[in-house]
């Protein structure tokens, strides 16, 4: 397998990598930094899609087991600096005679020594640029990564294979530890053109003064998470039924705001909260049964709907168009609805009920609507 086949796999996979690594992404930011930056979005899904594919390089190609078990055991190579000898044993170099050096450049050892150094450049530069990481802690963060990687060669993808099937070599800790170095003193010199990490956080910091759709959406995503958790808590230990269901949405959504100044504990972990005339029960008791009836209003109009079918006996054929509208303007209501949270717009029961979200971070007292 080429490095090229590598560099595919890994962009083949990497959606489904994101895919699984955004949610936790975007509950992290949001309560760390109140929002979510895109120029920290690039750094940390490209610095993702590095560490796939140097690690696809690492373990790729895959062989069989029968193939592994046929081969001759690989011995740990542990001379340190032995790929110098090999260089000088498997290739016309003369230190004295330059001419012997593009000869030299175009044998298979020094094309191992530099891809090498070259894997671990880019993370000796993220480590520093991003992760802020000091001359001393990028070495020593790098000598684990390749001695991770050496770990992989060795123990035969974690024993998964009977036997290594890529040689443990020291010589790669060094190579792999030198790019580390190297990219760490690289980044230096990008370092003045750049926007600081002080800098991406200072701006994420201030984008979380208003509280976006999206930042909305993950607290409420939360909320229902753990609202379902408890349900079937609730289910294992008792016969539950809609009079529970209410009772905990009353507890979960009325009576924790009305206590906790406004939060619930998704609000919390993104740090928001509601503001509400008077911080009133009853205010907060309306605005959650106005919530409730807005987004139930399509399955409400589609049992009336259901219900005067029944009752008139209409033909199938008409039923089934009456259905097909309902189910379209289902769809569209959520959808309209989404494209207004995701853009910031204050709904119907926000405005009947003069509600706003507020940030907390930091004591901020910015509001959206």
């Amino acid at each position: 397998m080429t490095y090229l086949n590598t560099f595919k796999i890994a962009f083949l996979l990497f959606p489904i990598v994101a895919f699984l690594v955004t949610i936790p992404f975007i509950l992290q930011q949001y309560h760390k930094y109140g929002s979510i930056n895109k120029l920290r979005t690039f750094i940390i899904y490209s610095f993702i899609l590095y560490l796939m594919t140097t690690y696809f390089l690492v373990i790729l190609p895959l062989p069989d087991r029968e193939t592994v078990l046929n081969m001759p055991p690989l011995h740990p190579q542990l001379i340190p600096f032995k790929f110098v000898i090999d260089f000088l044993k498997e290739t016309p170099f003369i230190w004295n005679k330059p001419s012997t050096y593009l000869l030299a450049m175009k044998n298979a050892s020094f094309y191992t020594v530099i891809f090498n150094v070259f894997m671990t450049i880019p993370f000796g530069m993220y480590l520093r640029y991003y992760f802020k990481c000091d001359l001393k802690k990028t070495i020593k963060i790098n000598f684990l990564l390749s001695l991770f990687f050496e770990f992989t060669q060795y123990t035969g993808l974690y024993f998964i294979y009977p036997r290594a099937y890529r040689l443990f070599d020291v010589d790669d800790l060094i190579i792999n530890t030198l790019g580390g170095y190297l990219g760490y003193i690289l980044m230096g010199c990008f370092t003045k053109i750049l926007p600081t990490r002080q800098s991406i956080d200072d701006k994420t910091f201030e984008s979380s003064k208003n509280v976006s759709g999206l930042r909305r959406l993950t607290s409420f995503f939360i909320d229902v998470t753990i609202y379902l958790i408890l349900i079937g808590l609730i289910s294992i230990f008792t016969n539950f039924n809609k009079y529970l269901d209410y009772l905990l949405i009353f507890l979960y959504f009325v009576i924790m705001p009305t206590i906790w100044d406004g939060k619930t504990i998704g609000r919390n972990f993104v740090n928001i909260k509601l503001s509400f005339p008077n911080n009133s029960f009853f205010h907060l008791l309306f605005r959650t049964i106005s919530f409730i009836l807005y987004y139930n209003l399509p399955l409400i109009i589609i049992t009336s709907a259901s219900s005067i079918i029944t009752f008139f006996n209409i033909k199938a054929t008409y039923k089934i168009a009456v259905y097909c509208i309902l189910l379209l303007f289902t769809f569209m209501y959520y959808l309209v609805n989404l494209f207004l949270i995701l853009n910031n717009h204050q709904l119907f029961y926000n405005k009947i009920t003069k509600t706003t979200y507020v940030s907390t971070l930091k004591n901020n007292k910015n509001t959206t609507k």
